[in-house]
C-alpha cells in the first residue's frame, strides 16, 4: 500500500505519494490564485477542489499498482469557509483581514492584557489572525453567519469535501487565536470577549487522528478505493518540520523559501514570559508532547527576485529565454570568503524599516553584493537563533527545506552563519511528507511517529560550518544587531 501527503496553501495544492518504506511514487502540484477584493482576499472553494481533484486523479494514475490505502492534509492556518449544516459552502475562504479588522487584537488587549491572552494562545498581537475573519463576518455578513454551521479552516474544507469529518488538529487551531494551549480546547474566555461562540468551530484532535474515509461518489470520480482512510494532518508549519525529521528537542527546521522560516522544536519551557518579550509566537507539533516556535525572516528568496527583475532585467529575461538559471550564475560569482559588505534586508512589512548597504566602493563586485544579500538574510535568521537561546531554547542542528535547500552554496552560507550543522534530507516537499508520514501512522503502518521519520525522512547531505568564517558573521551578527537596534530607536 502507499500513503499520501496533501499540501493545501494559499497559492496552490500538492499531492506526494510514497510507499511505506518511503520510495517516491508521485509527485504533483497544481496552483490557483486568490480573489482580491477591495477590503479581503478571498479564495474560491472550487478554485481549491479543481486543484485538488487534478492533483489526486493524476496520483491515483501514477500509483494504481500500489493502491493509496490513507492522505492526510498539511495546510495553511489564515482561510476559513462557513459550511452549512448540509454541507454546503456558504462563502469563500476567507484569508485577509478588512481593513476594519485591524481594531480585534486591540479589543483582546484592552479585555484580557498582552500577557493573558499570550498565556492562553502562545499568540503575539500584531498579527492577523482567523479570529479576526470570523468576527467580521458575524459583523458584516450577519446572514452567514447565522446559516453557517460551522466554519472550518482549509484542511478541514478539503477534508470535508472529500467526505470525511471537518475536525482541525492543535497546530493549525493555534493559528486561530481563540485556541487554548494549555486546555487544549476553544478558549470560553476569548470567544466571549469577542461576543463568539465555540458551537460554530470544528471539533478538536490530535494529529494522525483517523477522521473518517473518502465517500464513495468522491471515489469514483477520483478512481480512489472508498476505503481510503483520510487521517487528520496539520498545519503546514509543523508538516514541514516533520517531514525533514524535526521531531525531537533541539532539532529545527529551516524553510529557505521567498521568506525564511526557522522552526525550533521543544518541550515545553518554564520562561514563557521571555517568549513572549521576544516576540515568538508558540503552538503545538503535531508530534505529542511537543511545541513549534514560529520565527521567520520576511525577506528571503524574494530579495533575490527583486534583484534579477530590477538590477539585470534583461540578463534575467535572457536567461529565461534560453532555459539558462539566472541564480546559479549569480552564486558562481560569490568569492569563497565573506562579503566584504554589511547588508541589512527590507522589511516588507514595516515600510519604516528599509533595507542598507553598507561597505560598497568602487571595487565592489556584483558576486559581493549578491553574497552580501544572502548573508543579509541569513544574518537576520542568526539573530532569531540568539533570541530564542535568551529563553532558554537550544537548537543544536538543523534540518533546511524548501526551494532554496537544493542550492549547495545558499545552504552551506547558513551553516557558517549559524555555527550548527545543517542537514538537507532527500525529498523537498517536506509538508506533503509530512501528511504523508500522519496518515501511515493513523493506519498502523507505522507504530510512531519516530518509526515512520526513520522509514521516510533520510538525510542526503550534512554541512559542517566552517569555523574561521562563522568567527566573522558573530562579529557582523553583532554589528547587525546594533544597526537594527539604532533603525528601531530612530
Amino acid at each position: 500500500m502507499s500513503l499520501l501527503g496533501l499540501d493545501v496553501g494559499l497559492a496552490g495544492c500538492r499531492a506526494l505519494v510514497v510507499s511505506v518504506d518511503g520510495a517516491i511514487l508521485a509527485d504533483i502540484g497544481r496552483s490557483y490564485d486568490p480573489q482580491l477584493g477591495p477590503e479581503a482576499c478571498e479564495l474560491d472553494a472550487r478554485s481549491i477542489w479543481a486543484a485538488t481533484s487534478a492533483v489526486l486523479r493524476e496520483a491515483v494514475f501514477r500509483t494504481n499498482r500500489d493502491p493509496i490505502a490513507a492522505l492526510a492534509i498539511a495546510s495553511a492556518g489564515e482561510a476559513i469557509t462557513p459550511l452549512s449544516r448540509d454541507g454546503t459552502v456558504l462563502a469563500g475562504c476567507l484569508i485577509e483581514d478588512s481593513a476594519r479588522d485591524h481594531g480585534l487584537t486591540s479589543h483582546l488587549l484592552a479585555q484580557l492584557g498582552q500577557d493573558r491572552l499570550y498565556d492562553i494562545t502562545g499568540q503575539v498581537s500584531g498579527r492577523s489572525y482567523t479570529l479576526s475573519r470570523l468576527s467580521r463576518v458575524q459583523r458584516e455578513l450577519p446572514d452567514v453567519y447565522r446559516s453557517a454551521w460551522r466554519f472550518v479552516l482549509l484542511g478541514g474544507l478539503v477534508a470535508h469535501l472529500l467526505g470525511a469529518s471537518t475536525t482541525c488538529d492543535y497546530s493549525l487551531a493555534a493559528g486561530t487565536l481563540c485556541y487554548d494551549m494549555h486546555q487544549r480546547t476553544w478558549s470560553r474566555e476569548i470567544l466571549a470577549a469577542c461576543g463568539l461562540s465555540s458551537v460554530k468551530l470544528p471539533p478538536l484532535a490530535e494529529a494522525s487522528t483517523p477522521i473518517g474515509v473518502i465517500s464513495a461518489r468522491i471515489a469514483q470520480e477520483l478512481g480512489l478505493s472508498p476505503r481510503v482512510t483520510v487521517v487528520l494532518g496539520g498545519h503546514d508549519l509543523a508538516c514541514h518540520a516533520l517531514g525533514v525529521g524535526a521531531d525531537r528537542h533541539g532539532i529545527a527546521a529551516l524553510n529557505l523559501g521567498p521568506s525564511v522560516h526557522m522552526t525550533p522544536v521543544f518541550h515545553a519551557i518554564p520562561l514563557i514570559s521571555m517568549m513572549l518579550r521576544e516576540g515568538l509566537c508558540i503552538e503545538p507539533h503535531v508530534v505529542p508532547d511537543l511545541l513549534l516556535a514560529d520565527a521567520f525572516v520576511q525577506t528571503g528568496a524574494s530579495w533575490l527576485r527583486w534583484f534579477n527583475n530590477q538590477i539585470i532585467p534583461l540578463e534575467q529575461r535572457e536567461s529565461s529565454r534560453r532555459g539558462v538559471s539566472m541564480l546559479k550564475a549569480l552564486l558562481d560569482e560569490m568569492p569563497e570568503a565573506p562579503s566584504p559588505l554589511l547588508v541589512r534586508p527590507p522589511q516588507d512589512y514595516d515600510p519604516g524599516r528599509a533595507g542598507s548597504i553598507q561597505g560598497l566602493t568602487l571595487d565592489t563586485t556584483r558576486g559581493d553584493l549578491v553574497k552580501g544579500m544572502l548573508e543579509g538574510i541569513a544574518l537576520q535568521t542568526g539573530l532569531v537563533q540568539r533570541r530564542l537561546d535568551g529563553t532558554g531554547i537550544t537548537i543544536e542542528g538543523y534540518r533546511v527545506t524548501g526551494g532554496g535547500s537544493r542550492t549547495d552554496l545558499w545552504v552551506a552560507l547558513y551553516a557558517d552563519v549559524l555555527g550548527k550543522p545543517v542537514e538537507r534530507t532527500t525529498t523537498p516537499q517536506s509538508a506533503a511528507l509530512g501528511a504523508a508520514l500522519l496518515a501511515g501512522v493513523g493506519v498502523g503502518a507505522y507504530e510512531s511517529l519516530g518509526d515512520g521519520v526513520s522509514a521516510l525522512v533520510h538525510v542526503e547531505r550534512t554541512f559542517e560550518p566552517d569555523t574561521a568564517r562563522h568567527r566573522v558573521y558573530a562579529e557582523r551578527a553583532l554589528a547587525l544587531e546594533r544597526s537594527c537596534m539604532s533603525a528601531a530607536n530612530a
